[in-house]
């Protein structure tokens, strides 16, 4: 699956001008490629260690959230180009949020490839039952000016707001998970 982000339009980058986003499935494992563009524009976090970090939706990161088709809880994944993770689960909409016990940690990997950041990442989505699933993709982008752009799949009406059930555009069949 591939796609590209919409930047909200109350929140317009200056020089970066397209996010996409691959992902690939494999049972509960998700591979996700983002590509900003252009890289030199991108405020890039210093590399931090690859353990979960609260806060990081502040400076440029990448997120994706995950329910079970119309299911009111979900899952939340903050990934940053330095290499600093966070995941947590919501009961509903922004309520009950808990941190969300993983597993496997995200592997994130970055690197600058046609003048595009390039962010991987490959996490488990074993934390939700098998079965279809709505997705959302989104990045908050600070550019180095201090510019900040919020991009997702879809924006809801209003301020940007990556946690609306309404940027849960995609659907994907969940695997039996891996073993």
């Amino acid at each position: 699956m591939h796609c590209a982000l919409l930047c909200h339009p109350d929140t317009p980058a200056r020089r970066v001008d397209q996010v996409q986003v691959s992902l690939a499935l494999d049972g509960a494992m998700v591979t996700l490629v983002w590509r900003i563009a252009p890289a030199a524009s991108v405020a890039m976090p210093a590399p931090a260690p690859a353990v979960r970090t609260d806060g990081l939706w502040q400076r440029t990161c990448v997120e994706l959230f995950a329910a079970p088709a119309g299911a009111a809880g979900y899952v939340e994944f903050n990934l940053a180009p330095g290499g600093a993770w966070a995941a947590y689960r919501f009961d509903g909409y922004r309520a009950g949020m808990a941190a969300l016990d993983l597993r496997a940690d995200p592997v994130i990997a970055t690197a600058i490839a046609d003048d595009a950041l390039v962010l991987t990442a490959q996490l488990t989505l074993d934390a939700l039952p098998p079965g279809p699933i709505d997705l959302g993709l989104s990045a908050v982008i600070e550019e180095v000016d201090g510019t900040k752009s919020y991009w997702a799949v879809a924006h809801p009406a209003g301020a940007p707001d990556f946690h609306h059930p309404e940027t849960r555009q995609l659907s994907l069949a969940l695997g039996r998970g891996i073993s």
